[in-house]
């Protein structure tokens, strides 16, 4: 199996039926600002804001979502206070826009890309994960003096979509040793005031297979987040020391874990039953371990499906997946009645692993409500969690969860009625604040 399969899970592997209504970025803010708040150090105070406030039903079902306009006050980058609606004269018109949790794009790529460049189509000559790393010994040197740039451009991709955050996997490997984390690092250093990212040093060629031990003990050093590793049994050769190495890491420097994990058949089942044994003998681990794709499970007959979620959620591990289609559906339904934590990303935005990226998070979350047919109003609004790291407006029975007093100042704006119908139309983003201040969205 090549990564064009392992990655038909991301947003450049949906078909057009499914991304329809999908639209292009703004290419500038609206300006909502008026004249004496303008933008003043995340002290902002917005009217006409519609919020929502709880849910319709009837005797079946939940038919509709209530909402009303409220005027929201944000001090020092943190919601102040929500009161009702009133014309205040020097406050942001915020003109009806509903308003919705910043998006979280939580496995991405933001190291090595095509974004920003030359246009270049995927290449049909590489057919597995061993070809790719073959390729990328050679194309790494061209695309490492255009990086910084680059990672930039597609972090301007994300926020045009009202992304404001991002778990970004980083190659560590020998061919571009530690420079795409360097240069990574400075592309979020020039973007810090308006986005945040997390980083995972990921061994991309093996970390036993292209003998990157110790590259990815001196990135463990280097401001990181979490460790990650590659198939430790297709590309490593050796799922157990692999596994115990990235783990003997991860404790040693006190980071998190993240682990691609394409393998499909018994040994991905393997490799997520050892880390989960692992973890649950280093608790310390619980709730930063996290398997990215995780194909095996979408392999597993029910019975064994449950037990493993169920492990999965004792030992805190969560489960990243960029919601694939075709052979390669997730049981994500399963996973969170289990409980387990379940994040998703854009994966490959243009590159040479994928050619058809949008970096549009609530366009997974339109994607997540299309496969598995969750089209009622109920399971529209709550799709909207796939995108936000699991922040929503309102929980399952309509009461408010989000915005609060003392939450981050972190949202966009959008021309919907409710969170269901901005999952099920996907609009475009009118303004999006980060700490409060309004950001420019304008890509190029």
């Amino acid at each position: 199996m090549n990564r064009k399969n392992f990655l038909s899970l991301s947003t450049g592997m949906v078909g057009a039926g499914l991304l329809a209504g999908v639209p292009k970025p703004l290419m500038a803010m609206t300006d909502f600002t008026a004249s004496s708040n303008k933008n003043n150090a995340g002290n902002i105070t917005l009217k006409n804001v519609l919020l929502e406030t709880g849910f319709e039903s009837d005797e079946f079902e939940i038919t509709a979502t209530k909402t009303s306009l409220f005027v929201v006050e944000i001090r020092d980058g943190k919601i102040f206070s929500i009161q009702p609606n009133s014309n205040l004269k020097d406050a942001i018109d915020a003109k009806g826009y509903l308003m919705l949790p910043a998006m979280k794009d939580m496995h991405i790529h933001l190291d090595k890309t095509f974004y920003g460049g030359p246009w270049k189509a995927r290449s049909k000559k590489q057919k597995s994960v061993v070809d790719m790393i073959k390729l990328e010994e050679k194309i790494i040197p061209q695309l490492l003096p255009h990086s910084t740039e680059r990672a930039e451009k597609i972090i301007e991709l994300l926020q045009s979509h009202g992304t404001d955050f991002a778990r970004s996997h980083c190659n560590i490997e020998p061919t571009s040793k530690l420079d795409s984390l360097k240069n990574l690092q400075q592309a979020i250093l020039n973007k810090k005031n308006s986005f945040g990212v997390e980083i995972v040093a990921f061994p991309q060629h093996g970390l036993l297979y292209s003998r990157s031990e110790g590259l990815m003990k001196e990135a463990a050093q280097m401001d990181i987040d979490f460790i990650g590793g590659l198939d430790p049994t297709t590309i490593d050769q050796n799922m157990t020391k692999s596994m115990d190495l990235t783990i003997r890491l991860a404790l040693d420097y006190k980071k998190g874990i993240d682990i691609h994990l394409h393998e499909s058949g018994e040994s991905g089942l393997k490799t997520i039953e050892y880390l989960t044994e692992l973890v649950m003998e280093n608790p310390t681990l619980k709730g930063k371990t996290f398997v990215s794709h995780a194909f095996a499970l979408g392999r597993l007959e029910q019975p064994k499906l449950d037990q493993v979620c169920a492990n999965l959620a004792e030992a805190g591990i969560g489960i990243i997946s960029t919601v694939p289609i075709g052979k390669s559906v997730m049981p994500i339904p399963t996973l969170y009645k289990h409980k387990v934590k379940v994040m998703t990303g854009t994966d490959s935005v243009i590159d040479h692993w994928s050619t058809f990226g949008s970096g549009n998070m609530l366009g997974k979350a339109n994607l997540l409500a299309q496969l598995y047919g969750w089209s009622d109003e109920l399971a529209l609004s709550r799709c909207l969690r796939i995108a936000t790291d699991d922040i929503l407006p309102l929980d399952d029975k309509g009461e408010q969860l989000w915005p609060k007093a003392g939450d981050a100042a972190n949202f966009n704006l959008f021309k919907a009625s409710c969170s269901a119908e901005a999952v099920a139309r996907v609009p475009q983003v009118r303004a999006r604040y980060y700490n409060g201040v309004e950001q420019k969205i304008l890509i190029s």
